[in-house]
């Protein structure tokens, strides 16, 4: 892909993101929201994060570095990728997906739920589950801006569809997060709409701001685009494993359909391999 098509590709991919960002902090409002449908999402898009990380981010890093020590350096940029997000998890405890507030026909399940933070929310939590889902969406928009500008060396558009699918998969969720915290907590309509929009547009901005600064790196770009794509690959690998399916294996009923959703998550995302170049 030569410049403008790719500024015209990250342009659709950054209007779908808005879209489907508003449509999560919407969500609560338009449907009731199951335990078992929240789930099944989650573990879905567990399987798709866990395989872009490892099938895509990690080889095109090693391939974007250059020098014979790319292997080293590409894991090296990844355990820092997953070193931070483990600190982000920490200390701002983000990723609160459930509230479905549903009943599960045992006080221990109940128990477990208002323990994990699905019933009671704390007024404040909002800020935390901002700041770190903000860090976090500044991560996937620099992601998406440099898969973007390494196609445009070697015309590979499978790196970048399959980070767009993972982003625009996972940030329902991430938008479903904020909104549904500040609903519990008390917040009106009206805050709850800003949030949702200014959220919806951090990913997008991050996203065509590191598109075009990459470009004015010189002779470091390769690097930089290798480095970018391997610290992703360890971010999105910390929230596959350490976030997201840890949440679905604490609740022991379902697992039948979780597991076939997480799997479904795997097999979509490696299907867009045959997008890639041969090399």
């Amino acid at each position: 892909m030569d410049f403008a098509d790719s500024l015209l590709l990250l342009t659709g991919y950054c209007v779908v993101i808005i879209a489907v960002s508003l449509f999560g902090g919407w969500l609560p409002s338009i449907f009731r929201l199951t335990h078992t449908r929240t789930q099944m999402v989650t573990s879905f898009v567990a399987g798709v994060i866990l395989c872009v990380a490892l099938y895509y981010l990690l080889p095109h890093s090693i391939i974007e570095i250059p020098g014979e020590h790319s292997v080293e350096t590409a894991v090296w940029w990844m355990l820092v990728g997953t070193v931070m997000m483990v600190v982000l998890l920490r200390v701002f405890s983000f990723h609160q997906h459930d509230f479905s507030h549903e009943d599960h026909g045992s006080h221990e399940h109940a128990h477990d739920h208002q323990e994990h933070g699905y019933i009671s929310v704390h007024p404040m939590s909002w800020v935390g589950i901002t700041m770190g889902l903000g860090l976090h969406t500044l991560t996937e928009g620099v992601t998406l801006g440099t898969s973007i500008r390494a196609g445009v060396s070697d015309n590979a558009i499978g790196l970048s569809l399959s980070v767009f699918l993972a982003i625009v998969l996972h940030k329902p969720l991430d938008a479903l997060s904020i909104i549904g915290t500040m609903r519990a907590a008390g917040f009106g309509t009206h805050l709850r709409v800003l949030a949702n929009v200014l959220f919806s547009l951090v990913c997008p901005v991050a996203a065509l701001l590191t598109f075009w600064g990459v470009g004015l790196l010189g002779q470091w770009e390769e690097y930089v685009v290798g480095a970018a794509l391997a610290f992703a690959a360890g971010a999105l690998l910390c929230i596959a494993l350490s976030d997201l399916l840890p949440e679905v294996h604490f609740h022991s009923h379902d697992r039948a359909k979780l597991t076939l959703a997480f799997f479904a998550g795997i097999g979509l995302a490696y299907m867009l391999h045959f997008l890639e170049p041969i090399h």
